[in-house]
């Protein structure tokens, strides 16, 4: 079981990594004012989303195992106003985010995983913490990838398999020898 635990944890920390790396590949795109630009007063702009990202982080990832995930000090619907005002800023509250939540997951042991934490007083073990934030945080910027493509149209560079370049992508996969690996190893090299 133990080696199960740290395969999933080695796992689903490249999951992250792969995906944070889709968020800025995909901001790196930006200019800087298009990260506040908003289809309409009912949608978030990029910087929004972020806000809201490293709000979640925050909070779910301060003090992980020992206090609810959903923390006093939150101000969640607060994430949702767009008060920044740079890239800079944009930036800085994206990384924020990202290193306590990394900081907690590199400081987790695989028996660990099948502990109990709460987020709003729901229990759920650790895994099924990692997994419900491996479903919230790719789903953002999931957002934040598509909305970006959106601002730049035709001068937007491919994040994944080129268009019509699917057959040279599985040509040179299928030229090589099978093996075990998890997907993001060439991918984290392929966006770097």
């Amino acid at each position: 079981m133990m080696e199960t635990n740290e395969s999933y944890l080695e796992s689903v920390k490249k999951q992250f990594l792969y995906y944070k790396m889709l968020g800025e590949k995909a901001i790196d795109q930006l200019e800087p004012q298009q990260l506040f630009i908003t289809l309409n007063e009912d949608t978030n702009s990029i910087a929004t989303i972020i806000k809201h990202i490293s709000g979640n982080m925050l909070s779910r990832w301060t003090d992980f195992l020992t206090s609810d995930g959903e923390k006093e000090w939150r101000n969640r619907d607060a994430e949702f106003e767009n008060d920044l005002q740079s890239k800079e800023e944009v930036l800085e509250i994206w990384s924020k985010g990202w290193n306590t939540f990394f900081d907690a997951l590199n400081n987790l042991k695989p028996e660990q995983l099948s502990d109990i934490i709460y987020i709003r007083n729901e229990g759920h073990t650790v895994i099924e913490a990692i997994n419900r934030q491996l479903a919230h945080y790719p789903y953002h910027i999931g957002q934040i990838v598509f909305y970006a493509k959106q601002l730049k149209n035709s001068s937007w560079n491919s994040l994944s398999i080129p268009k019509n370049k699917s057959g040279n992508y599985n040509a040179e996969k299928f030229a090589k020898e099978k093996e075990i690996k998890n997907f993001t190893d060439d991918e984290l090299n392929r966006l770097k």
